[in-house]
């Protein structure tokens, strides 16, 4: 599962070699934004897209209007991180990044978000169940959880034939707990059936309640619903339903189930549905125990996308035993990598107490990987 890359002078120094670099050009495409206070100011548009479902960001940047939250409301960093990606994943099904352009969510502001994440008895606007009269806290997280964690809002803009962008597209993502937690440390599980009820019914209201703010009464809102993973989990979650309101509805319509999960391999148990890449990952582990025999946990996340593998993210802890040792070990991962997974894209991060030691990453169907060696 391949994150958010920078491309490291040693690693650039290799795309080079292997042709695999991509154009960077330097010219900017000057566009005329305006702001909430109806003001126009001049923005840049950079010329580079990595990727073509990546969107391009105007210069300056803007930063979410709830930026912050996210740190506290969001159990995992795993979370944190799938909260927003997911949801660029579920845009790019809407907003096509050819013609449109990103930003951080400008419409939900940090009261706003802290308001509508309150308990409706503490908050007339929130959208979490109040405590009734007499309710302790302790039995309020069992029969009336705080539902929703936390609301991700995105932006996605257009550029008029004369310069100017456009508020397009908002997406907003609600990210819902799995898990109850009481002040005591109680858990109670939250089931699927309820999270999905409860989740439609405030994307109803969140919808409802973004119409009535001025400019947005004829813009495409889409929302997606998110599963937080429990505190001690070592996976991120996933939107697992998706909808959108269309130019002037007032509700999101037609909900479709998001067929997302990420797997830990090696997997507890070898049956089911993950049983072949299972294997798969045994056989590459025991490959590294033969070169090196001293590894341990040797860990490896799978994205599955409608039950498909689309990409794997595999940790790699050595032991430091020097530069030249590294190297050779690099690169003798680099060919296991192609030979265990052709066809999957894999990014390996191999890393000692020191810190990160190696870095390979490998499209799908494609034998030579991107390889970076630290201090190269």
């Amino acid at each position: 599962m391949m994150r958010k890359i920078g491309i490291l002078p040693g690693l650039a120094a290799i795309l080079l070699l292997g042709g695999c670099l991509p154009s960077f050009g330097t010219e900017k495409e000057e566009a005329v934004q305006e702001n909430d206070e109806s003001i126009e100011e001049t923005v840049m548009i950079p010329d580079v897209q990595l990727k073509e479902e990546f969107y391009k960001t105007p210069i300056s940047f803007k930063k979410s209007a709830s930026r912050g939250l996210i740190v506290n409301n969001i159990y995992t960093k795993y979370d944190m991180q799938e909260a927003e990606e997911g949801l660029l994943r579920l845009s790019n099904q809407h907003f096509n990044p050819k013609n449109h352009y990103f930003q951080e969510g400008q419409h939900i502001d940090k009261e706003t978000a802290q308001a509508w994440l309150s308990r409706s008895s503490a908050n007339k606007a929130g959208l979490n169940p109040p405590i009734e009269e007499g309710m302790s806290e302790e039995t309020a997280s069992e029969v009336a959880p705080n539902y929703l964690a936390h609301i991700v809002e995105q932006n996605y803009l257009v550029m008029t034939d004369d310069k100017k962008l456009h508020l397009a597209g908002i997406s907003v993502g609600l990210a819902l707990n799995s898990t109850s937690y009481s002040r005591s440390g109680k858990e109670t599980k939250i089931t699927d059936k309820v999270l999905e009820k409860q989740g439609m019914k405030m994307a109803e209201e969140v919808v409802k309640r973004l119409r009535t703010q001025e400019g947005l009464s004829d813009i495409p809102i889409v929302v997606g619903l998110f599963k937080q993973e429990s505190r001690n989990s070592i996976v991120p979650g996933t939107y697992f339903a998706t909808a959108i309101a269309g130019k002037g509805q007032s509700a999101p319509t037609g909900w479709k189930v998001v067929n997302e999960k990420y797997v830990v391999f090696p997997a507890s148990s070898a049956n089911g549905e993950y049983r072949e890449m299972n294997t798969t990952f045994d056989s590459f582990k025991q490959d590294i125990d033969a070169y090196f025999p001293s590894f341990v946990n040797v860990i490896g996340t799978g994205f599955y996308k409608d039950n498909n593998l689309k990409s794997l993210e595999i940790k790699v802890p050595i032991q430091f035993f020097g530069t030249s040792e590294t190297i050779g070990f690099t690169q003798y991962m680099t060919s296991l990598v192609n030979q265990h997974f052709p066809n999957v894209h894999t990014e390996v991060s191999i890393t000692s107490v020191n810190g990160p030691e190696a870095l390979i990453v490998k499209e799908a169907d494609n034998d030579k990987p991107f390889v970076h060696i630290y201090g190269y």
